[in-house]
């Protein structure tokens, strides 16, 4: 049997059934996701510029751009319609800071999720020893939670920006040749975002399952244990009260039970007292 087998066998793979662990494993692979479909992105858009002067037209101006979108620096030429010059234009914006922070909260964030579900599953014992690792374990998920919101979030309006500055719309502007009436300027195709917005969405996942997951670390550290130490346990509380009153209708109950018997009749040795009474007037007699 291999190694991976014998360990399935022991139940090593067991603590993925836990809330921690298995969160973990979601984590890491929505991570994945996220800087897959943002940090692996290549686009484009497709213009064209028809002249009066039809030998002077361009009707495929292929502009190409990815990630991390520093547009200014895409560069492309496009005819003037003026004779035989061009004019070099340039995108406009530059949006690397938001796409790359986007990025690196991803790619630390699968290395963490990694890392601790390896931890939970062949060190689950040296994890639980003491309370430092379920510490540093808790502030770093808290970390990478608040790093997710904001990373998703500037990353979200950095794509709104992107969107913008390569609509065709929006760059056949740019042109020269397209502010005379007289030539036909017109969008060929447009850039495709779908995997970018998909990316945004799973930015905003991975901050809902880190923050999720804040509580059932917490649970692993000594905080959580000494809160509950401390807190009044209410059924016990009720239970004590209701022994209480009990007890006084256990005493109130078999005092008055002794006095009803006693009021009751004799005992069993008067009652045994009893025929001597007859017996000594019968000899009497």
């Amino acid at each position: 049997m291999d190694p991976v087998s014998q360990l399935a066998s022991a139940g090593t793979f067991r603590a993925l059934k836990e809330p921690l662990a298995f969160l973990r494993a979601l984590e890491l692979l929505f991570a994945i996701f996220a800087f897959a479909t943002c940090g692996g992105y290549s686009g484009g858009l497709r213009l064209s510029v028809d002249c009066v002067n039809k030998t002077e037209s361009n009707l495929s101006i292929d502009i190409a751009f990815a990630y991390p979108f520093r547009l200014h620096q895409v560069t492309f030429e496009v005819p003037t319609c003026e004779g035989k010059e061009r004019q070099k234009l340039a995108l406009v914006g530059d949006f690397s800071s938001s796409a790359e922070f986007f990025v690196t909260v991803a790619v630390f964030a699968f290395l963490y999720s990694l890392a601790a579900t390896v931890v939970y599953i062949f060190f689950q014992n040296k994890y639980r020893e003491n309370n430092r690792g379920p510490l540093i374990d808790f502030v770093v998920t808290v970390v990478f939670s608040f790093l997710w919101l904001v990373g998703s979030s500037a990353w979200a309006k950095g794509l709104s920006d992107v969107k913008v500055a390569t609509d065709p719309n929006e760059v056949l502007l740019l042109m020269s040749a397209c502010k005379q009436p007289a030539n036909k300027c017109m969008a060929v195709h447009s850039p495709v975002m779908s995997s970018l917005n998909t990316s945004v969405v799973f930015g905003f996942l991975n901050f809902i399952l880190w923050a999720g997951n804040i509580w059932f670390v917490f649970k692993e550290t000594g905080w959580h244990s000494s809160s509950q130490r401390y807190l009044p346990d209410p059924m016990e509380k009720h239970s004590s009260s209701y022994n209480q009153g009990g007890y006084n209708q256990d005493n109130y109950g078999s005092s008055g039970g002794y006095s009803q018997q006693a009021s009751a009749g004799p005992t069993s040795e008067e009652f045994g007292q009893q025929p001597s009474g007859p017996t000594s007037f019968t000899n009497q007699i």
